[in-house]
């Protein structure tokens, strides 16, 4: 009988113990999700803000082709190009 009672105290044990591991592992998962959710919200923010940034860069690089930079004369002249056909084409439609 004591040998049975010593198996069934080792099994308690182990229960118990794993009844801890699950709980600690349970914690630790669900801060996990957490830290996964912050995570993920920032890197959403940080998208946006890289958008924002290239959008103002193709901005900025636009204002300076319109200034004449010679670094970019090509996109001054395609820009140019392009305005004066719309304005045609704004003439066209008013005279008709």
């Amino acid at each position: 009988m004591s040998q049975l009672t010593e198996i069934v105290d080792s099994l308690e044990n182990r229960i118990s113990k794993m009844l801890h591991k699950y709980d600690n592992l349970k914690h630790q998962n669900s801060k996990l999700a957490a830290d996964l959710t912050v995570l993920e919200e920032k890197n959403k923010t940080s998208q946006q803000e890289v958008e924002m940034l290239r959008s103002k860069c193709k901005s900025l690089q636009l204002a300076n082709s319109m200034l004449g930079s010679d670094t970019h004369k090509k996109d001054t002249k395609l820009k140019i190009n392009a305005l004066i056909r719309e304005i045609d084409h704004c003439i066209t439609q008013l005279s008709e």
